[in-house]
């Protein structure tokens, strides 16, 4: 007899199969699925040890990178294995030479599940934040292959803690130890009888340092800089773009870089038909045309975490929709971060906030209020800078305390 999660997970496929019909990223998806096991039988070796790494998508392969790149240079026995289930990791990171297999991980079925441990055989599996399959970890679990969650937190209102989720809680005993963010996820899995729990932090920390360690020189983007304060806008939504566009054409004299999170010719007519001060797209820009401009846009991907260290001030985009990206990418340069309202639920946003090295805007008053604060108080914008230097340095190091218990 099916359990409500086996049913749960029918219907998912049932719905993913429908979706593959009208959407490219879904039906990639799937194609991604139905290839797995033939990756797998044409590149596990027999006889070595793998060592699995799950992320569901781009941003949880980031959080887990440390820990592969670390064990991949001081291990090199061991061979790496790594799974998404999104094609936004997969399809971006499928020729990571970090990894010796890279493939997608097919849906939770126990027939699934149980093929894939077999024929991956792997040591032990690490699996990252919120990433909690039942099947998998059941098979695991039987085949006593040790298993991590690492990055992992947890919040009162999520299923596991509920009334109601007193069956589904149990794929949290499959788990052999977790490495969690905070305190609270912590206290949280004591609830549940769960004490295998060890604070370690978040492991975005030790990436993010490891990213500006090893940041592009851009060329134009100096020469574009040159002696002038600069404003990083990164991850931008239209919302975003309203109230600094503004700001820029109407209250500074500062240089602005914009990189969209929607780079598409549409998107960027939008920026350039706002933009009153001159301004040059980045696969446009020349030594010359590049100096003599005010903006700079950013029409390609790739290279946003690197501009940010040419910034005295950045703005991280999406707090005005579904929620803020990435701030610690642009907090590790030591500078202020703006960002939209819609942060709450994004741990490091508040920290930020909490040390000013972090600023909410909900509107043009409170944006004006809190740019003019920073523009026109050399110490204050010195002090927000620090700040935010501290607060990713400090909270680093959680890759370190992984490694060490797992690894010795």
């Amino acid at each position: 007899m099916l359990g409500i999660y086996s049913i749960a997970i029918c219907f998912y496929l049932l719905g993913v199969r429908i979706a593959a019909l009208f959407s490219k990223k879904v039906a990639l998806m799937v194609k991604g699925h139905k290839q797995t096991f033939k990756i797998l039988k044409e590149k596990i070796v027999s006889g070595e040890k793998y060592v699995w790494f799950h992320a569901a998508s781009l941003g949880e392969f980031e959080q887990g990178r440390p820990l592969m790149e670390r064990l991949r240079k001081e291990h090199p026995e061991y061979k790496i294995l790594l799974t998404f289930f999104s094609p936004s990791g997969y399809e971006v990171r499928k020729n990571y030479d970090g990894a010796d297999v890279i493939c997608y991980l097919p849906l939770d079925t126990p027939l699934n599940a149980r093929r894939f441990v077999k024929m991956a055989h792997p040591v032990m599996a690490f699996f990252i934040k919120y990433e909690f399959w039942q099947n998998y970890m059941k098979a695991l679990q039987g085949e006593q292959i040790p298993t991590y969650s690492v990055s992992s937190i947890f919040r009162k209102e999520q299923i596991f803690f509920r009334w109601y989720g007193g069956t589904y809680y149990k794929v949290l005993t499959r788990i052999t130890h977790f490495f969690v963010q905070n305190e609270e996820s912590k206290a949280l899995l004591a609830t549940r009888g769960i004490t295998a729990v060890t604070v370690v932090g978040d492991t975005r920390f030790d990436r993010v340092i490891d990213i500006a360690n090893q940041a592009k020189k851009l060329p134009l983007v100096e020469t574009f800089k040159s002696k002038s304060p600069v404003f990083v806008a990164g991850s931008s939504w239209e919302p975003d773009e309203d109230l600094f566009i503004r700001y820029f054409n109407e209250k500074s004299d500062w240089k602005l870089i914009i990189a969209p999170h929607v780079v598409s010719e549409s998107h960027i007519k939008d920026i350039l038909s706002k933009l009153k001060r001159k301004v040059v797209r980045y696969t446009q820009a020349n030594e010359q045309n590049v100096k003599e401009a005010d903006c700079l846009i950013i029409d390609c991907y790739g290279l946003l975490s690197s501009i940010y260290r040419y910034g005295e001030i950045a703005h991280v985009g999406g707090g005005f929709g579904v929620g803020i990206h990435n701030v610690l990418e642009a907090a590790v340069y030591g500078i202020p971060v703006f960002f939209g309202p819609n942060n709450k639920r994004f741990q490091e946003a508040q920290q930020l906030l909490a040390c000013k090295g972090g600023w909410e805007v909900t509107d043009w008053t409170s944006y004006t209020t809190k740019m003019d604060a920073l523009l026109y108080d050399e110490e204050a914008l010195k002090n927000s800078g620090k700040a935010s230097e501290y607060y990713v340095k400090g909270h680093s190091g959680a890759a370190d305390i992984i490694y060490s218990a797992v690894f010795g």
